[in-house]
């Protein structure tokens, strides 16, 4: 069965590539576009609940403009869902650099105490046309330099990248450093690290690396760094054998966390055992 969160169908439309569109739907051709805001929700319909949140940057194809909404398909997971079409650019010049601090700012000029004109997280991709000494000249306005990174360059460990999220506030389908959910920093971690990564818990607990076996304790043997530990509705990345990090409701921040206190707690508090050990190829 066709998972409909990556599925590019609607109630009027479905994408032309698929197989066995649904009757009913015109079938239709996407085209290229990018995410033109530093941040944006990817709703679930127009003014309906968020699923994920998509960067500055981000590749998408349209499937559909009506009323405002656009009905796209983000290139990195295959999220389908809506955003304004104001949040969307055209992708007129090739994408050279990608933000590799925690956060950065945008500014009017190549000077700190210019104005600043946004903010931009951990992944935000941009076009770079020239560097001063200190900043780099984009598309947004000027970035200081050290803050960037070739698009082209990745990390090689994904629990370095969760780790500068230490602190980011929870948010419920969050995907930047300004909030942030136990799927979405593990997808950040494992795409800065050319994982392919998808956006929920449940997708990543089917996908993502070897499957490890569970064992007859409440904690698996043989937890190593970078391995992911799975619960119902829940993920986290083991920063070494005894402590996982990850986005919680529980602390509504990244934390660090003890594993063992982790998995007695989530299963007092009714959300049941660890499902998967699981081990990403990196």
């Amino acid at each position: 069965m066709n998972d409909a969160r990556r599925t590019p169908v609607n109630d009027r439309i479905a994408a032309r590539h698929l197989p066995l569109p649904p009757s009913g739907r015109t079938s239709v051709e996407g085209h290229a576009a990018r995410i033109g805001l530093p941040l944006v929700d990817l709703l679930r319909c127009p003014d309906g609940p968020r699923d994920r949140q998509l960067l500055l940057g981000a590749e998408v194809t349209i499937y559909e403009i009506r009323d405002g909404w656009a009905f796209v398909q983000a290139a990195a997971d295959e999220y389908v869902g809506y955003v304004p079409t104001a949040a969307l650019a055209e992708a007129r010049a090739e994408l050279t650099h990608q933000v590799r601090t925690p956060a950065t700012h945008a500014y009017s000029a190549p000077n700190m105490k210019s104005a600043d004109l946004c903010s931009l997280s951990y992944g935000s991709r941009l076009v770079v046309s020239a560097f001063t000494e200190k900043f780099a000249e984009t598309d947004r306005g000027f970035v200081p330099a050290n803050h960037l990174r070739a698009i082209s360059e990745l990390d090689r460990d994904p629990v370095a990248v969760a780790e500068l999220f230490l602190g980011t506030p929870y948010l419920w389908g969050g995907n930047s450093r300004a909030g942030i959910d136990c799927s979405g920093l593990v997808q950040t971690a494992m795409l800065a690290c050319g994982v392919n990564c998808p956006g929920d818990s449940d997708q990543q607990e089917h996908e993502l690396g070897a499957d490890m076996p569970l064992g007859n304790t409440a904690v698996p043997s043989d937890l190593r760094r970078g391995d992911l530990l799975f619960w119902k509705g829940h993920v986290a990345l083991m920063q070494n054998s005894e402590t996982m990090i990850h986005a919680n409701a529980y602390h509504m921040a990244v934390a660090l966390e003890p594993v063992m206190d982790a998995v007695e707690r989530i299963m007092e508090q009714g959300d049941g055992p660890v499902t998967a050990h699981r081990r990403p190829a990196i």
